[in-house]
């Protein structure tokens, strides 16, 4: 791990910078939006790191995932860090593919072959038997006070029917065969804005708001503190 930065130097007053533990860009597009408007510079990992450590996802919880990626990344860029580890839960399957949901085909599997996988274990499985979840939990990583405070973990749900086959052409990962019944449409074929109001990563996002709100006035509040000493 880097040596942190002197309390009150220009370094530590720019630790305003959320690094994203992830290199899906659309992934980092759409942590972007839904933190919107927060006084923070959200980045990806590979915007600060030549090369981002890899995290292996071994643990068997979404929150054991996502505070593994955070620590990790945040020892490496010595920054505030946000991982999320997020996946697909079908009740007909158990609650599978659950945290090995980027990974239900194999270990190194595109989206397609996610998608045909999860088909194909539904294939003699009736359309009112279809039913899951995608869930999100959020974890943020504070290198400068990981002795002092325990990661920050926020989580979110959205429920839906998996499709018989993909439909719609945005997103990404299951989003062409979630269907969202309140909207009669699956994730792949909504617009951004809409699925930025429903998602489990807005759920999970809109509960993370105002805690990073706090954690921001309180930087504020400490550098103002440091100066003035």
């Amino acid at each position: 791990m880097s040596t942190p930065p002197a309390p009150g130097s220009a370094e530590a007053r720019e630790r305003t910078t959320l690094v994203i533990a992830s290199s899906n860009r659309a992934k980092i597009i759409e942590f972007k939006e839904l933190l919107g408007g927060l006084p923070f510079h959200v980045v990806g990992v590979s915007d600060v790191l030549d090369e981002p450590p890899a995290v292996s996802e071994t643990e068997n919880t979404f929150e054991g995932n996502a505070v593994k990626k955070a620590t990790i990344v945040a020892e490496a860029t010595v920054m505030l860090t946000l991982a999320d580890d997020s996946g697909l839960e079908v009740d007909a399957l158990g609650g599978r593919p659950g945290v090995r949901s980027a990974r239900f085909a194999h270990e190194r599997a595109t989206d397609a072959e996610n998608n045909a996988a999860l088909l194909a274990a539904l294939a003699e499985v009736e359309p009112e038997q279809r039913k899951g979840r995608f869930r999100c939990v959020l974890a943020v990583v504070d290198p400068f006070a990981r002795t002092a405070s325990p990661p920050i973990v926020t989580s979110g749900t959205c429920d839906g029917v998996i499709a018989t086959g993909p439909r719609g052409g945005g997103g990404f990962g299951y989003d062409p065969l979630f269907i969202v019944p309140a909207a009669g449409k699956t994730m792949a074929e909504l617009s951004d804005a809409e699925k930025n109001a429903i998602s489990h990563r807005a759920v999970a996002a809109r509960a993370l708001r105002p805690i990073l709100t706090k954690l921001s006035e309180e930087r504020v509040r400490d550098a103002l503190r440091i100066s003035a000493g």
